[in-house]
């Protein structure tokens, strides 16, 4: 399980201008047939970026958030 906290993708303030380095960073961080973990300060229009940029990437994507009992599956592309 991979953890990737997106607010460690930008400093201070995430800036749209910069999207697409965020998204070869989350790439580049989680390589491909993973099960991922969202987590961390960031806006919600990164956190879909990212989740999209992840599709058919990732095996798994969750959504981790300390209001969450538990993390939350966002998808599940396991075959098994």
């Amino acid at each position: 399980m991979i953890v990737l906290d997106l607010s460690q993708l930008y400093v201070t303030t995430a800036k749209i201008d910069a999207l697409s380095d965020y998204q070869s960073r989350a790439r580049e961080l989680t390589g491909e047939g993973n099960d991922i973990i969202l987590t961390g300060a960031a806006p919600v229009w990164l956190y879909l970026a990212i989740a999209h940029t992840l599709h058919g990437k990732a095996r798994k994507l969750y959504y981790r958030a300390p209001a969450l009992e538990e993390d939350l599956l966002i998808f599940d592309h396991d075959p098994y």
